[in-house]
């Protein structure tokens, strides 16, 4: 199993995992449109951001994306930011998703992070016990507003 950073040639495998949790997504048959080439161009060229794949060899099978975000908080040290956690539908509960976490978070730590951090879908109660279990710890309830065009 190869952890590493994505590259453009990833892009639609990424998409693909974050396109259906509940089935394999071919990722031939995902159209990468401009806003999301663009996207991932301004991650790529960001020095705070990267999306990480697991690449079992012969395909992408788990992504997220870890930015690196400055504060003053944690005696000034960074906290690393982890989202849009995926792994492949039919290659889940073989310890894979634990595995990617586990290396964002020494990632994070070897950058010199004080803390990782997340935030998941209140419909996700799968994901949730997932998050406990690698030691996670419910600490603060998370507020959202969409900015609609």
């Amino acid at each position: 199993m190869i952890f590493r950073a994505a590259t453009r040639r990833d892009l639609p495998a990424v998409l693909a995992l974050l396109a259906d949790e509940e089935r394999v997504t071919d990722p031939a048959s995902v159209v990468v449109g401009e806003a999301y080439e663009r996207a991932f161009a301004d991650i790529e060229a960001d020095p705070r951001n990267e999306v990480l794949v697991l690449d079992d060899g012969e395909a992408v099978i788990g992504s997220l994306q870890l930015t690196y975000v400055p504060g003053l908080g944690q005696g000034g040290r960074e906290r690393a930011l982890v989202e849009a956690v995926r792994i492949r539908a039919d290659r889940r509960g073989g310890g894979l998703g634990a595995e990617l976490m586990r290396l964002a978070a020494e990632r994070a730590r070897a950058r010199g992070c004080g803390l990782v951090q997340l935030t998941s879908d209140k419909r996700r109660e799968e994901a949730h016990r997932f998050y406990e279990r690698l030691g996670y710890v419910r600490s603060h309830e998370g507020f959202k507003l969409r900015l609609e065009p």
